[in-house]
C-alpha cells in the first residue's frame, strides 16, 4: 500500500511511500494485541502497595478478656482485623507484577496495531521534522498545519531528536518516540499516528 507524504505545512506532495503489507496491512490478531497491551500497562505498575497486617500493627499481646463466661465471643488481640484499629485481613503487600512474553508475539501484535490505525485511516506520513531549536509555539503550528489541534497523537521519528522532544514536551497529548522505542499501547491510544518518512524504513526492518 501506498501513503501520501505530507510536508511540515501540512500540504500534501507528490510523493509518496511504499508501506509494506506485511507490516501495516496484515489481519489483526486481537489476543496478541491483548497480551501486548496488558503487559505493558502490568509493567508501569509500581506494586509497593501496602497494609499493615496484624502482626506488624503496634498495640499489646495480652488477652483482652478471659476465654469463658463473659457471654460473648473469645477475643484474644486487640490487633485482630476484625477490631478498629486492629491490623487488615489479607491486606495488599509489595510484589512484582512484570511478566514476559515472546518476541515473536510482541512483533504481530505492533503490525497488528499499526493495521488497525491504517484501516482507519489514522496513519499520516510527513516529511522528517528538522527543528533548529526546542520550540513548543513551532510544534504547535506543525499540529495546526495538519489539523491536529487538541487531538491526541503519536509521533514517531527515525531516532531520538531532542530539539523535537523538548518541543513537545509540554503538550499533554501529544508524545513522542523514535522507531526503535514504540510500543502496541502507544500506537492504539493515538487518535493519529504520525509517522516520519525515515521511520518508516526502521520499522519495517523491525517488524518483518
Amino acid at each position: 500500500m501506498k501513503a501520501t507524504i505530507y510536508d511540515l505545512k501540512g500540504v500534501s506532495t507528490s510523493n509518496s511511500v511504499e508501506l509494506l503489507d506485511e507490516v501495516f496491512a496484515i489481519e489483526p490478531n486481537n489476543h496478541a494485541i491483548y497480551l501486548d497491551v496488558k503487559q505493558h500497562l502490568a509493567n508501569r505498575r509500581q506494586g509497593t502497595h501496602k497494609a499493615k497486617e496484624r502482626n506488624e500493627v503496634a498495640g499489646s499481646t495480652r488477652k483482652l478478656k478471659k476465654q469463658k463466661g463473659t457471654g460473648g465471643a473469645r477475643a484474644g488481640s486487640v490487633k485482630s482485623g476484625t477490631r478498629v484499629g486492629g491490623g487488615r485481613i489479607f491486606g495488599p503487600r509489595p510484589r512484582n507484577y512484570h511478566f514476559k512474553l515472546n518476541v515473536k508475539l510482541k512483533r504481530l501484535a505492533r503490525k497488528s496495531a499499526f493495521s488497525v490505525q491504517a484501516a482507519n485511516n489514522n496513519l499520516v506520513v510527513i516529511d522528517n521534522p528538522n527543528f533548529g531549536k526546542a520550540s513548543t509555539k513551532e510544534f504547535i503550528s506543525l499540529l495546526d498545519n495538519l489539523k491536529l489541534t487538541n487531538e491526541k497523537v503519536l509521533f514517531i521519528l527515525p531516532e531520538y531528536n531532542d530539539a523535537v522532544y523538548l518541543s513537545s514536551r509540554n503538550l499533554p497529548k501529544v508524545k513522542v518516540v523514535s522507531a526503535d522505542s514504540f510500543n502496541t499501547y502507544d500506537v492504539l491510544n493515538a487518535r493519529k499516528v504520525i509517522l516520519a518518512q525515515g521511520s518508516i524504513e526502521k520499522i519495517q526492518s523491525i517488524l518483518n
